[in-house]
């Protein structure tokens, strides 16, 4: 062989060696395992987003059938909820970051506070007859049959936003728990066309029927909650967390200590307010508009149905861009596209204050609200993600919701006293929705130069 040497065999790479792998925590990855994740996980959002997309709207609609006015409807469904989160959310999400337990630190109470919602969602389907009840028990002493009905259908509100609000704490710590930050952008725009799809069976099929057939739908979105998020939790597997981080000493015990250190982490570095300032003034731009819009509809004379189709156009819009958005997010920043997306926002509301004054134009305002807001939703989903530190993201974000909160607790009354007091011209929400956009976008312009300060895409690290 004229002492020629053989090479040696090649060495075989076995497949799963070179697959590519993804990697958070603990946890790791190959692309079948991510498909598994994100099946459970999508699964949990589409029941997660049917409660949210249905529950609020019937909720709206009975209250207008029993004449609450604007004035209770603000504090039901805007300053209701601020309350309850400003009390749980801290609470709840400082305990799940340093919670360890065999279930991990966020499904335990995802888990307990599932039959809560279950239970309040059939509670809503019933209080009318509830109502009625305790109209003929009271006899000659009654309130009034609409306000009998009322009180029932706000104590069992405020049971469902208790067990939502609890579970809103953790969801979003889940996710940045088990979900790669690389492909980050692209779950959260699945997430979002899930969360879509749920918004166009509801207003497309279901939003027609919801004064007539409101006990079925309660119910229905009741069972399809109870069963998939609980199936979500039982198959979404946390990994394994550090050691959470000592409380110091100086701050006391108990209580009081544990709030101290929450507040001194929370609020204590003045570029995170500037971020929760962008989100909040966001949120009070869009709520503005949405707590309002199916009163809005009917003072032009806007048929239920016909509002359902408006909004599920809009979900049809945005469900196309949804994905597409997640991966615009995975190549750009979202802070650079939630700042685009609310200039363009600005535009809409202005003109919607000034022209939206017939259901020709009320309309493509509406859709457009919708499609610009929901790509606002898409393109911000993590940004909490890429801003806050990793260790503390439960707190930071719960610190985030109490700031929303605030906001949220000002906004609905606020506005329900404005729209009682001008014999509800709607289009004033718009107007509103147009100065807190312009307000979050000065805010957004300065975390931005903040953010770059700190390294911005390529080589940012959240301070803590």
């Amino acid at each position: 062989m004229n002492g020629a040497t053989l090479p040696p065999p090649a060495t075989k790479v076995p497949a799963e060696s070179a697959a590519k792998k993804w990697q958070v925590g603990t946890l790791t990855y190959t692309l079948g395992g991510l498909v598994v994740l994100f099946s459970w996980l999508l699964w949990g959002d589409f029941a997660w987003s049917m409660k949210d997309r249905s529950v609020a709207t019937v909720f709206q609609l009975l209250l207008k059938k029993f004449e609450a006015s604007d004035m209770i409807a603000g504090l039901l469904i805007g300053t209701l909820p601020g309350a309850i989160a400003m009390f749980l959310g801290p609470i709840i999400s400082w305990k799940s970051d340093r919670h360890r337990g065999r279930w991990g630190r966020r499904i335990p109470y995802l888990m307990v506070t599932t039959p809560f919602a279950v239970v309040s969602m059939i509670g809503l389907a019933f209080s009318p007859e509830l109502g009625a009840w305790l109209h003929r028990l009271a006899g000659s002493s009654t309130l009034g049959l609409n306000i009998s009905i009322l009180i029932f259908l706000g104590l069992f509100w405020a049971i469902f936003e208790f067990a939502a609000i609890t579970a809103n704490a953790v969801f979003g710590g889940l996710i940045n728990d088990v979900v790669p930050q690389a492909v980050m952008g692209r779950f959260y725009g699945m997430f979002r066309a899930f969360s879509l799809v749920a918004g166009m069976i509801f207003n497309f099929w279901l939003m027609g029927k919801a004064e007539s057939y409101y006990v079925a739908i309660f119910v229905g979105i009741a069972l399809l909650y109870g069963l998939g998020f609980t199936a979500m939790c039982l198959k979404v597997k946390e990994g394994d967390y550090p050691p959470p981080p000592d409380i110091p000493e100086e701050t006391g015990s108990g209580f009081f200590r544990n709030a101290v250190t929450y507040f001194k982490e929370s609020f204590g570095i003045p570029y995170y307010l500037w971020f929760f300032g962008l989100m909040t003034l966001s949120y009070m731009a869009f709520s503005s508009v949405n707590l309002f819009s199916v009163f809005f509809a009917q003072s032009l004379g806007m048929s239920t149905g016909t509002l359902g189709w408006c909004l599920g156009i809009t979900y049809c819009i945005s469900l196309l861009l949804a994905y597409p958005l997640g991966c615009l997010v995975d190549r750009w920043h979202p802070l650079t596209l939630s700042l685009l997306t609310q200039c363009l926002y600005a535009v809409i509301t202005l003109y919607g204050g000034f022209f939206a004054t017939s259901v020709e134009t009320f309309m493509p305002v509406l859709i457009a609200h919708g499609v610009v807001s929901g790509t606002w939703m898409t393109v911000s989903a993590s940004l909490g993600q890429r801003l806050l530190p990793r260790s503390k993201f439960a707190q930071y974000g719960s610190a985030l919701g109490l700031v929303v909160c605030v906001g949220g607790m000002i906004i609905g009354p606020l506005l329900g006293a404005l729209l009682d007091y001008s014999d509800h011209v709607y289009r004033y929400t718009y107007l509103a929705g147009f100065g807190f956009t312009v307000a979050a976008l000065i805010t957004g312009f300065v975390l931005y130069r903040k953010f770059y300060a700190l390294g911005g895409p390529s080589a940012y690290t959240a301070p803590e």
